[in-house]
């Protein structure tokens, strides 16, 4: 089950009872009872075990003919009411009358109840009423004012009906009958077309209850039911609630609304008109543009799917196999290439006679290397012998002698010149010599 905001049921709810409880008459004793500022009133009706909230509007109040007291035993006529934001009802009342008010309002209530039972009022037997009527009859009086009211009004709302007047007594003796009889015969007519009419307005103006009696009679109520065409009940004021109201497909509360409500209003036709035209040029326009994005993805669709361009595809696919092809064929013919080379230097590189070069190349090599090592050998021993007979010279007693050198002996060693200090004992020695000294003094 789907929620529902607080708001859609209050309308819900209001709309259940103002359609079932369109028009009631309750009976109660009247308690808090307020004359507002603003010239409405407001009161509560209450019996034994229950109450409820009433009001009545300052047009239908100035019509009251005594004022209303705590206590007062009423009968309040009415429609039944939902407040919406706060989910309260209340009745609207449109008429108050004191508890006893006569004969007339009695039999008006037995055949009320008689006809309720019956199935008289029931919602689900009511015909609805055609959106655009073209043949409307209306049964009243010729020289009613409210014929010329209806007939002023439709000129104003809309031009495209026909109405025909069905001449008719709407007061007195014989006026029920008369207008049961009109009834009969509108609703069972038909034109050259073989059709009949759209709708029947019955009606007249205000007057006493008296006055308005016919529309109370069994016989119209009869007549009115047993009708196949739409009917709208038109009589007297606002306030005016009568047998042929309840009968009705629809009720009108004067004349002049029972044209409002049968006909629709040719200047909001045309706002609504003029509505749909945008609407439509907006629908074209967005049907264009998605037809056209459509085309277009279509467009797309053929011409990547197109044979040329399956085709150009192809080509660049051979293209690149071809490309790869001739990479892979170079390739192989390098790599064929490379092997071969590598095969012919190893033949050549393994033949006798290159074998036979190569060894001649060692040969020779290794004879060179054989006597360049053989020579450095002997030129190494004999740089060797040559050294050894220059430090022999050198070292020759002989030769120390001869050149004037003598060796330094201290403490039974031989040691350097720079060891000594000032005030050393040591020797000077030769091979044939000895001398003792003492340093006197040391210079660096």
């Amino acid at each position: 089950m789907k929620a529902i905001t607080v708001t859609q049921l209050n309308n819900q709810i209001k709309s259940i009872l103002e359609s079932h409880f369109e028009i009631v008459l309750v009976q109660g004793e009247v308690s808090k009872v307020v004359y507002h500022s603003s010239g409405h009133l407001y009161f509560t009706l209450k019996d034994e075990k229950s109450s409820i909230n009433c009001a009545m509007w300052r047009s239908n109040l100035s019509r009251m003919k005594f004022r209303l007291k705590e206590g007062d035993n009423v009968y309040v006529y009415g429609a039944v009411n939902l407040y919406v934001p706060r989910g309260e009802y209340k009745i609207i009342a449109q008429e108050i009358e004191p508890v006893g008010v006569g004969a007339l309002q009695l039999a008006f209530e037995r055949l009320k109840e008689e006809l309720k039972a019956l199935g008289y009022f029931d919602e689900d037997k009511k015909k609805p009423l055609p959106k655009f009527p073209k043949r409307i009859a209306i049964i009243t009086s010729s020289t009613a004012a409210a014929l010329q009211d209806m007939l002023r009004i439709a000129k104003k709302r809309w031009l495209l009906s026909e109405f025909y007047l069905f001449n008719t007594l709407v007061q007195g003796d014989g006026a029920a009958e008369d207008i049961a009889k009109n009834i009969k015969k509108a609703d069972e007519y038909r034109f050259d077309d073989g059709k009949g009419f759209d709708l029947i307005i019955v009606g007249r103006g205000g007057g006493s209850k008296e006055d308005l009696w016919a529309f109370n009679e069994r016989v119209v109520a009869d007549a009115i039911f047993k009708a196949k065409t739409p009917i709208i009940s038109a009589v007297g004021h606002e306030i005016d609630y009568l047998i042929s109201d309840f009968v009705a497909d629809k009720r009108a509360a004067t004349p002049s609304n029972a044209i409002e409500i049968a006909l629709p209003d040719k200047n909001e036709m045309l706002l609504t008109i003029d509505d749909m035209i945008n609407t439509f040029k907006m629908k074209v326009s967005y049907i264009l543009q998605k037809k056209e994005r459509t085309l277009l993805h279509l467009k797309e669709i053929y011409e990547a799917n197109s044979i040329s361009k399956k085709l150009d595809e192809r080509l660049r696919e051979i293209y690149v196999l071809k490309e790869k092809f001739q990479f892979s064929l170079n390739r192989v013919i390098l790599n064929k290439e490379h092997k071969i080379e590598k095969l012919k230097a190893s033949f050549e590189i393994s033949s006798p006679k290159k074998r036979i070069e190569k060894f001649e190349e060692e040969i020779k090599t290794l004879n060179k290397r054989y006597n360049n090592k053989l020579k450095e050998i002997i030129d190494y021993k004999e740089m060797g012998i040559k050294n050894l007979l220059d430090v022999f010279k050198s070292l020759s007693p002989k030769k120390r002698e001869k050149s004037g050198f003598a060796e330094i002996v201290k403490n039974g060693k031989r040691i350097s010149l720079n060891k000594i200090k000032k005030d050393d004992i040591f020797f000077i020695q030769d091979t044939s010599n000895k001398i003792k000294v003492k340093a006197l003094e040391r210079k660096e």
